[in-house]
C-alpha cells in the first residue's frame, strides 16, 4: 500500500499559507456489491467498465472497478491455491483484469481477514469455503498483486468477528489488518489500496496500515442509511487526511431513494472526503443519477489536493453547517454544506464569523452550478427536507479560528469497536449544555489517552490566551502543552450546574501548532471547546 502519500506542505512567506501537493486522494470507481451482491460474473463487470468509459465517467476522476464477493470457488487442498468460480468467471480472473486495465482503468478485488467470507455466510455461497485470507496472506496477495495485477483491495471482517463465521474464529482487528498489511508490502507493489471493513471506525492505529476504513454498518438503499452514516462520520474530520480517509460506504444514488436525497448522499459524501464507489448498474443509468455523479464542481470537493474532510461548524441541534478547505490551507477559500437530515424545510444561518471568513464573500452554488452572489456578515437560506446545499466561498479575508471544539479534536485512544467506557477510551458524546451540542468525554487515566487539536493555525505566532471550557462535578486537572513543549497544570473547580472556564497563557508559533491536553494518571474533565485570542 501506499505509504509515501503524505502530505508534501509548501509554506508561502508572505502569507503563510499552505498547499498540500501529492497524496493520495479518495478512491472513485464502482463496485459490484450493492446491486448484485455475489451473482456476478465475467460479463457483468467488463460491461460495467465499459459503461464507466462510454459514459463519461472515466473523464471525471471514476477509474477503479472492483470485483467484490462472489468469485470465489474454493481452495485447492493440496496447494492452498485460491479457486476461482468455475461457473461465474470460467476463465478466471486474468481476462477480466486485463480487460478493465485494457481500458485505463484500475482493477479491485476483495477478500476477508478470517476463513470465510461474509457471502458465504450470510448470502449462503456454499462454494466460498475456507476462502479468507487467514493462514494464506501472503499466498493471496501474490496472486491478487504480482499475478493478476489488481490495484485496490477491500478487506471484510465477518471470518474473523466471533459472529458471521462458524467456527467462530474471533480475532483483533488490528492484529489480523497488520499481518495483511505486511503481506501487501511484501509483494514490492507501493501503489495498492487497501480498504478495512469492520463496520465502525477501527481505532487510531488504521491509518498506518490502510488507505481508507469503514465507518458504519453496510449502507442500505434508503435515506435513514444515508442519514445515519453521515451521523456517525460528523465528528471524524481529525481521523482523515494525508490520503487516508473514512469510507461512508459506497453510494446508493441512482437506485430508489428521491433525487434531493440523492444529492445529499453524494455532496456529503463528496465534502466529506469518503471514497466514492458508485453502487448501481450503470449500463442503465438515469440521466438525472449521470448529471449527478459527473459533476465535476462537486467531485472537486473529494478530489481537492488538501484530502481534507469537512467539520461541523454550527449546529443547532437538527440542522448543520460544514465547512473545509479547499485549494489552500488556511487560504481565503472554503466549502460549506448546509444539510438538513430532518423531514420539515428549515431555515439555516450561517455566520461567517462560525467559518473564520471576513468581509465580502463571493459564493458559487456548486450543485447548480451557477454563481450565487456576495454576502457579507451572516445569511439564512431554507433548505428542503433530506436536502443539501453546497457552496464554493472565495472571501476578501481569512481570519484566524478562535473558536476548537472538543469534538473536532483527535483523541489518541479513539476507537468505536469496543465500549468506550469499559476499554478506557476517550469517546464523543452529545451533550445539550456544550456550545457545539457535544463534548469529548472519557480521558485521561493512562499515557495516550489524551485529546489534540493538531491544526492550531497562527499566522504571525506569539502569545494568545487559551481558555478551555470543561464539565466537571468535582475539582479536576489537566496538563496542556504546546507543540510538545512541557506542560502548563490547569486545575478546574467542580461546578454542578454548566461550564468551568479556566484560561491560561500560551505561545504558537507561525503556521500549523498543535494542543494536547492530558492526564497520565487521573480522568480529564470533560471538553466541551477550547478559544483562543491574542494576549494584551
Amino acid at each position: 500500500m501506499r505509504m509515501k502519500c503524505f502530505a508534501a506542505a509548501m509554506m508561502c512567506a508572505a502569507t503563510l499559507t499552505v498547499t498540500a501537493r501529492d497524496i493520495e486522494r479518495p478512491t472513485m470507481g464502482w463496485s459490484s456489491w450493492n446491486t448484485y451482491y455475489i451473482d456476478i460474473n465475467d460479463s457483468l463487470i467488463m460491461s460495467q467498465a465499459d459503461a464507466m468509459v462510454r459514459l463519461g465517467l472515466k473523464d471525471v476522476g471514476f477509474k477503479y472497478v472492483n470485483i467484490d464477493d462472489g468469485y470465489f470457488g474454493g481452495r485447492d487442498e493440496a496447494t492452498g491455491r485460491l479457486l476461482i468460480h468455475p461457473t461465474r468467471f470460467p476463465k478466471g480472473l486474468k481476462p477480466v483484469v486485463a480487460y478493465i486495465h485494457s481500458l485505463g482503468l484500475k482493477s479491485g478485488i476483495y477478500s476477508d481477514a478470517g476463513a470465510n467470507t461474509c457471502g458465504n455466510y450470510w448470502n449462503d455461497d456454499t462454494i466460498a469455503q475456507n476462502v479468507g485470507l487467514l493462514g494464506h496472506e501472503q499466498q493471496d496477495m501474490d496472486m491478487f498483486f504480482k499475478e493478476l495485477g489488481c490495484d485496490f483491495i477491500k478487506v471484510d471482517f465477518c471470518g474473523a468477528d466471533g459472529y458471521s463465521n462458524h467456527p467462530h474464529y474471533s480475532f483483533e482487528p488490528q492484529d489480523r489488518y497488520a499481518v495483511i498489511h505486511n503481506a501487501i508490502v511484501n509483494t514490492g507493489r507501493d501503489d495498492v489500496r487497501l480498504n478495512i471493513c469492520r463496520w465502525n471506525y477501527p481505532g487510531t492505529w488504521v491509518s498506518d496500515v490502510a488507505t481508507s476504513w469503514r465507518i458504519s454498518e453496510d449502507i442500505r438503499d434508503n435515506w435513514n442509511s444515508v442519514k445515519n452514516i453521515i451521523a456517525q462520520s460528523l465528528y471524524l474530520s481529525a481521523y482523515a487526511g494525508d490520503g487516508h480517509y473514512n469510507d461512508m460506504d459506497m453510494l446508493e444514488v441512482g437506485r430508489s431513494m428521491t433525487p434531493t436525497e440523492d444529492e445529499t448522499h453524494f455532496g456529503m459524501w463528496c465534502i466529506m472526503a469518503s471514497p466514492l464507489l458508485i453502487g448501481c448498474d450503470m449500463t442503465t443509468l438515469k440521466p438525472e443519477t449521470h448529471k449527478l455523479l459527473t459533476n465535476t464542481e462537486i467531485i472537486a470537493l473529494n478530489q481537492d489536493p488538501l484530502g481534507l474532510q469537512a467539520y461541523v461548524a454550527s449546529t443547532d441541534g437538527k440542522t448543520y453547517v460544514l465547512v473545509k478547505d479547499i485549494e489552500e490551507a488556511y487560504g481565503k477559500t472554503r466549502a460549506i454544506a448546509l444539510y438538513n437530515p430532518t423531514d420539515e424545510p428549515q431555515e439555516i444561518t450561517v455566520d461567517m464569523e462560525d467559518l473564520d471568513l471576513g468581509g465580502k464573500v463571493k459564493m458559487r452554488d456548486l450543485m447548480n452550478r451557477k454563481d450565487a452572489g456576495t454576502v457579507e456578515g451572516k445569511w439564512s437560506e431554507t433548505v428542503k427536507p433530506h436536502g443539501v446545499r453546497l457552496y464554493r466561498l472565495e472571501a476578501d479575508k481569512r481570519m484566524e479560528r478562535k473558536v476548537y471544539e472538543g469534538e473536532t479534536a483527535y483523541l489518541s485512544a479513539y476507537q468505536e469497536i469496543y465500549n468506550p467506557m469499559a476499554l478506557g477510551t476517550g469517546t464523543y458524546v452529545p451533550d445539550p449544555i456544550c456550545s457545539g451540542g457535544v463534548k469529548a468525554t472519557n480521558l485521561g487515566i493512562r499515557p495516550g489517552n489524551d485529546l489534540r487539536w493538531k491544526n492550531v493555525y497562527s499566522e504571525k505566532g506569539g502569545r494568545y490566551t487559551m481558555t478551555v471550557d470543561c464539565l466537571t462535578t468535582d475539582k479536576g486537572r489537566m496538563i496542556v502543552s504546546v507543540n510538545g513543549a512541557p506542560g502548563q497544570v490547569l486545575e478546574f473547580d467542580g461546578n454542578k450546574d454548566g461550564i468551568t472556564s479556566v484560561p491560561v497563557t500560551i505561545d504558537l508559533k507561525p503556521g500549523e501548532n498543535e494542543i494536547r491536553l492530558y492526564n497520565d494518571r487521573y480522568r480529564m474533565p470533560d471538553i466541551d471547546r477550547m478559544t483562543l485570542s491574542p494576549a494584551v
